[in-house]
């Protein structure tokens, strides 16, 4: 559906020339929702704007459905711009017109018929969970329906591509999780394909089938969410990771929880999908006669399946420890021995 290959973009300053995106190669499916995530400067918010057309690649081809956008200008681009649509962190919607007519004003601009556009309005409004605000006013909404409006707008012309620009950085939790639920009610019904560009590791969690990770302009990291998060490679993506993974206080204290326990061995292990369910612990204490302890736990949902990670200390004979390592790594999950730094 997208391809992105070998793109640059390069902006002229009065400070020299400065790599926005450098060298990025990326090829997204049809019908997923993907994840583009990194932090202020990363480059995520240039690659949005080379996705539909607004910044023109200084070297490489954006490829969208088969129309080269980085190519496409006139008509041409307005036309392949039709079928990418874009919700954005502040909603961007008219606040002198109605949640209906906001709704309707692409259709407007597009010159599709009154009745048709009322029909279209009253499907969208249904489709995002409106029902009964189609008279309000932005101003009194909430920011989820705020949302949910942008949403219904950008859908109305039936694009192929939902661009999502930090479309869930200004609401809170909770309102949070409600729109990811929207965009995967949607992504499920009209197999569109969703782009996420976020600094936030929990909504790449929630719903993304896969992730780049960005820095400094260049993709540094990607793959399947559950495979990112069960083996990160980059020290950014590390770090994104850990902060919906609860391993952050683990990795401040682990020298402390060392001295803790200066006898046997203390073990990560990574869970992923149905390894996460097996009574591996339990397992260990009564076939192999030793003392296991849990010192950290946590688990996570992807699309993909569960990841989880737990730290134990193990404790027994030389003998017994050793045989214990050893039945962990026939099982489907990784195991790390933390030694002191």
């Amino acid at each position: 559906m997208i391809e992105l290959s070998n793109i640059t973009k390069i902006y002229k300053t009065k400070n020299g020339n400065l790599t926005a995106v450098d060298n990025v190669n990326l090829s997204i499916e049809k019908g997923e929702i993907y994840g583009i995530i990194g932090y202020s400067g990363a480059g995520k918010s240039t690659m949005i704007r080379l996705l539909n057309g607004l910044e023109k690649p200084t070297t490489g081809t954006v490829l969208v459905n088969g129309e080269n956008i980085s190519a496409a200008s006139g008509s041409q681009l307005r036309t392949a711009r039709q079928k990418i649509s874009m919700i954005f962190q502040h909603f961007n919607l008219l606040w002198s017109r109605t949640v209906e007519d906001n709704i309707a004003f692409p259709l407007e601009i597009a010159g599709v018929p009154k009745q048709e556009r009322v029909k279209r309005v009253a499907e969208l409004v249904e489709l995002v969970g409106l029902k009964g605000r189609e008279k309000a006013y932005p101003s009194q909404l909430s920011g989820g329906q705020k949302q949910r409006v942008g949403i219904a707008r950008a859908l109305a012309n039936n694009p192929e591509v939902l661009l999502c620009d930090e479309a869930t950085s200004a609401l809170d939790p909770e309102t949070t999780d409600a729109i990811l639920e929207l965009l995967v009610d949607i992504n499920k019904r009209l197999g569109l394909t969703i782009v996420l560009i976020t600094h936030e590791m929990h909504v790449i969690r929630k719903i993304c089938h896969r992730v780049a990770v960005m820095e400094a302009g260049k993709v540094v990291e990607s793959g399947e969410v559950l495979h990112v998060f069960q083996n990160p490679q980059a020290p950014i993506t590390k770090n994104f990771v850990s902060q919906v993974s609860g391993t952050n206080e683990t990795k401040e204290s682990i020298e402390q929880i060392l001295a803790n326990y200066p006898t046997g061995k203390l073990v990560k292990l990574t869970f992923v999908g149905q390894s996460t369910e097996q009574p591996i612990i339990s397992h260990l204490v009564k076939e192999h006669d030793i003392e296991v302890n849990i010192v950290h736990g946590s688990i996570s949902h992807t699309v993909n399946g569960p990841y989880g990670t737990l730290i134990v200390h193990i404790n027994g004979t030389d003998e017994q420890v050793e045989k214990a390592l050893h039945v962990l790594t026939q099982r489907e999950l990784q195991m790390e021995v933390i030694e002191h730094g």
